[in-house]
């Protein structure tokens, strides 16, 4: 009896300590998972590596702008043609259609020439006849002279002989003119490129009924390009030629492109009060081939060219006094960067910056939140197309 007792004591014992033990050493994860007052700050080695592709960076580029005008307009050709129709006719083929290079001389549309061309005939003929009465009346002058050498003939019937010949040679001109005229509109039928180029617009179709003075093709030469832009007459004072131009055109991104000054127009648009300026290409290479895209930028004033930066890639902050920085990406890493910024272009949006960046800097587009100061990066590959299947 007092062996079951002590056995049942021993049980009891060996319970309690391995019901308590379970207890304290769950008490320690809690204790540990607590979190600490002074959290450390996420390790760039650990964060995980950032993958980023071109379109997510911006270059900082320097604006030598100055607080120059703004320039607004569009790319253009020097050298375009408005070829139009110069006789009234219908559109019986149409060579070349918009896109297509072409060559001085090339045939581009030909109009209906039908009654044109009877009409050359017609004025040929009536040359032809001209030309023999007045050869005829030639010869009866020249006869007359000889009998009235001989005393055969009066002075009054060698007087109209010469009258009429002067009457037939004044016919023969003018019916020669009616050919020269006739030929000429024949030639109108057709209508041909003025200088090697392209075709930019197509107005007329095979069927099509052309008015004198109709627009029929347009043709330009893509090799020549410029800036065609207008300032505000405010500011005429300002421009002069030989300024350096920076600007963007629509369809190029982020691109900037660089030109002088070349022509201002002397005459102010009456209902705008602008004033056209011609700007050309500092690199002609580089100018687009397409004409019509628009394009803004500044004309370079008296300051210093700056760099300038967008303002979606400034991060503002007031914790920690981090203020305002943006993300450098330098050596396949990122890295905080604080900046100080200057006047706000309200046109463009950007920002002059002062101190922090400089000019071929590379910088986050659009920052996100959960960046990690020196965090890695790696840029994207574009992925290859999949072959075909066999």
């Amino acid at each position: 009896m007092r062996l079951i007792r002590l056995i049942a004591l021993c049980g009891l014992a060996v319970l309690a300590t391995a019901c308590g033990k379970p207890a304290a050493d769950a008490a320690k994860p809690a204790a540990a998972a607590a979190p600490s007052a002074s959290a450390p700050v996420p390790d760039a080695a650990a964060a995980p590596v950032l993958l980023l592709a071109a379109e997510d960076l911006r270059t900082v580029s320097l604006a030598g702008s100055g607080g120059g005008p703004v320039i607004t307009g569009s790319v253009q050709p020097e050298k375009r043609a408005d070829l139009r129709a110069e006789v009234a006719a219908v559109v019986t083929q149409v060579a070349k259609d918009n896109g297509e290079p072409v060559k001085r001389g090339e045939l581009l549309m030909r109009l209906d020439d039908t009654s044109i061309r009877e009409s050359l005939q017609s004025a040929q003929a009536g040359s032809r006849a001209a030309a023999q009465a007045f050869e005829q009346a030639q010869r009866q002058v020249e006869r007359l002279k000889t009998l009235q050498a001989q005393g055969m003939t009066s002075a009054q019937a060698l007087d109209d002989a010469e009258g009429r010949r002067n009457a037939a040679q004044s016919e023969l001109v003018a019916a020669r003119s009616r050919v020269v005229s006739a030929q000429q509109q024949l030639r109108r039928t057709e209508v041909r490129a003025p200088f090697d180029g392209i075709v930019s617009e197509r107005k007329a179709s095979v069927g099509d009924t052309a008015a004198v003075g109709k627009e029929l093709v347009k043709v330009i030469d893509p090799r020549g390009m410029r800036f065609e832009g207008l300032i505000s007459a405010d500011r005429m004072a300002e421009v002069k030629t030989g300024q350096r131009v920076v600007f963007r055109i629509n369809g190029f991104g982020e691109d900037e492109f660089v030109g002088t000054v070349t022509r201002i127009d002397a005459t102010a648009n009456a209902t705008t009060r602008q004033v056209e300026v011609m700007v050309a290409f500092a690199d002609g290479a580089k100018a687009p081939r397409v004409a019509g895209l628009y394009a803004e930028g500044r004309i370079a004033g008296g300051g210093a060219a700056v760099p300038r930066i967008a303002e979606a890639s400034v991060v503002r902050s007031t914790a920690n006094g981090q203020g305002t920085y943006v993300w450098r990406v330098k050596d396949g890493r990122i890295n905080k960067v604080a900046v100080q910024l200057g006047a706000r272009d309200e046109r463009s949006g950007e920002f002059e910056l002062k101190a922090g960046l400089a000019d071929g800097d590379v910088v986050l587009r659009s920052p996100g939140s959960s960046l990690v100061d020196g965090q890695r990066i790696e840029m994207a590959k574009a992925a290859a197309s999949a072959p075909a299947p066999k």
